[in-house]
C-alpha cells in the first residue's frame, strides 16, 4: 500500500490529484469550525450528550453538529436523497428506464439526487433547530418570519450543498468517491480528540484490548468487502454485419456484501427514533411517562433489547437493499441479449432463478457481517459501561476501511494504465 502511495506521488498527474483532494478536505475541516450564531453552546453540548440519534448524525458531519458549524448537517440531505432515489428506481418504471441508458442515465440519476438534496436539507434544516427550540438550546427565537431563524435556516442548507459540491469536485478532480471522502474525513477528524482523551486518562489493558479488537475488525470487513463469487460466463460467436465475433469466457463478481453501510444506516435510525421521541415524555405524568420510561430502558443503548434488535434489524434490511441494487432478471436479460449464457444453465428464466439462489446464499454471509460489525460496539459497551463511546464505532470502521480499500484500487488501477502506457503509444 504504502509502495502504492509513493508511485502515485512520483506521477505528476496523480500527485495533483491527490493533494487537490487534501487541499478540499482541509477546506470541510476549517468550515466545521464556522459556527452559525444564536446557539447556547453549553446547552447543545447537554442535549447532544443525551440524544444517541444525533450521535450517528455528528458521525457523518464530522463533528460539525457538536459544534453547530455551518456544515452541521453535513452530507446527511444528499445521503437521504440518494437512498431515495435508489428505491425510487426499483419501482418507479420511467426511472428504471433512464437506469437502463447507461452514461447519460446515470448522470440524469445524479441530477435528480441533487435537486432533491436541497429541499431535504431545508426541512432538515427546519426540523433540527425546531428541536434545539423545543430544548431551550436556541438563544435566538424560533419563528419563521424571524430573520434569525430564516438565516440559519438558509446557511444550514447552504452548508450541506457545499459539501455535495466538495465531494462531486473530489469525484470529478481527484481519487475516489467523492462524498464518501467527506464522511471519512468527518469520521478520521475524531481521532485527535480520542487520542487526546487516552493521554490524558491512559488505561493500556483497555488500550490493548481495543487494539486487538480493531485489527481483527479491519482484517474481517477487508476479507467480506472483497469477497465475491465469481460465477463463469461464456458468450458464443456472433455475426455482426459482416465481422465475426469470436466467443469467449469470462465472469459475473457477485460481491458478498452488496448493501455496503445503507443497511446499518437503516437499522440505526429505525431503532434510535422510538427512544428518541419517547425522552422527551419521560417526565410526563401517568401512563404516558410509565411506557416513555420503559422504551428509554429497554430501547435505549444500554439495553441488551437494543443489541438484539440492532443486529436482527440490519440482517433483514440487507436483503430488503440487495434485492433493490441486484435485478437477477435484468441481468439475466442483458446475458442473453449479448450471447453470454451461465455453462449448464439455460438462458432466460433458469439463469434468473440460479442467479436469485446465488445471491441468497451468499446474502446470508453479508447480513451476518454487517450485523456482528453493527451488533458488536454496543454489545461490548453493554457489558463494559466505561466503553459507551464506541457505541457507533462499527459504523464508522466499515465506513473508513472500505473508503481506504476503494481509494488503493483506484490509485493501482491509475498506476497500471501508466505503467503500460508506453505500449499503448
Amino acid at each position: 500500500m504504502f509502495e502504492a502511495i509513493l508511485n502515485a506521488f512520483r506521477a505528476p498527474d496523480l500527485r495533483r490529484r491527490i493533494l487537490y483532494v487534501a487541499g478540499i478536505l482541509l477546506v470541510f475541516r476549517l468550515l466545521a469550525h464556522v459556527p452559525v450564531p444564536g446557539v447556547n453552546s453549553a446547552a447543545l453540548q447537554d442535549f447532544l450528550s443525551q440524544s444517541p440519534i444525533f450521535g450517528l448524525l455528528d458521525l457523518f458531519s464530522g463533528g460539525g453538529l457538536t459544534t453547530f458549524s455551518v456544515v452541521a448537517l453535513g452530507v446527511n440531505p444528499y445521503i437521504n436523497a440518494s437512498i431515495i432515489m435508489q428505491l425510487m428506481t426499483g419501482v418507479v418504471p420511467s426511472l428504471q428506464a433512464l437506469q437502463r441508458e447507461g452514461e447519460y442515465g446515470r448522470q440524469k440519476i445524479n441530477q435528480y439526487t441533487r435537486y432533491l438534496a436541497v429541499p431535504m436539507a431545508l426541512l432538515q434544516a427546519y426540523g433540527f433547530l425546531a428541536l434545539l427550540s423545543a430544548n431551550n438550546v436556541l438563544s435566538t427565537p424560533f419563528d419563521l418570519g424571524s430573520w434569525e431563524t430564516l438565516t440559519q435556516i438558509i446557511t444550514l442548507t447552504a452548508g450541506s450543498v457545499t459539501l455535495m459540491w466538495l465531494g462531486e469536485l473530489i469525484t470529478e478532480k481527484g481519487i475516489g468517491n467523492g462524498i464518501s471522502f467527506i464522511i471519512f474525513a468527518g469520521i478520521v477528524s475524531r481521532a485527535p480528540g480520542a487520542l487526546t482523551g487516552f493521554v490524558s486518562n491512559p488505561d493500556l489493558a483497555r488500550l490493548v484490548l481495543l487494539g486487538i479488537l480493531a485489527v481483527l475488525a479491519v482484517a474481517v470487513i477487508i476479507y467480506i468487502q472483497e469477497g465475491q463469487r465469481r460465477i463463469p460466463i461464456q458468450y458464443a460467436s456472433r455475426v455482426r454485419g459482416r465481422r465475426m465475433y469470436q466467443g469467449g469466457q469470462t465472469f459475473l463478481p457477485l460481491r458478498v456484501n452488496q448493501a455496503g453501510v445503507i443497511p446499518i444506516i437503516f437499522a440505526v435510525s429505525i431503532l434510535l427514533f422510538p427512544s428518541q421521541i419517547a425522552s422527551y415524555f419521560t417526565t410526563s405524568p401517568g401512563l404516558v411517562g410509565d411506557i416513555a420510561n420503559a422504551v428509554v430502558k429497554y430501547l435505549g443503548q444500554g439495553s441488551a433489547l437494543y443489541v438484539v434488535l440492532y443486529f436482527l434489524l440490519t440482517f433483514g434490511f440487507t436483503y430488503f437493499y440487495t434485492a433493490f441494487t441486484f435485478k437477477p432478471d435484468e441481468t439475466a436479460e442483458q446475458l442473453r441479449k449479448n450471447g453470454g449464457f451461465i455453462p449448464g444453465i439455460r438462458p432466460g428464466r433458469p439463469t434468473q432463478d440460479y442467479l436469485a439462489r446465488v445471491v441468497t446464499r451468499i446474502t446470508v454471509a453479508g447480513a451476518l457481517f454487517l450485523g456482528v460489525v453493527a451488533a458488536l460496539p454496543p454489545f461490548i459497551a453493554l457489558i463494559q459501561p466505561q466503553l459507551q463511546g464506541i457505541a457507533l464505532g462499527g459504523t464508522g470502521i466499515l465506513i473508513v476501511v472500505s473508503v481506504v480499500v476503494e481509494t488503493m484500487k483506484q490509485l493501482e488501477a491509475q498506476l497500471l494504465i501508466r505503467q503500460y502506457e508506453g505500449f499503448i503509444r
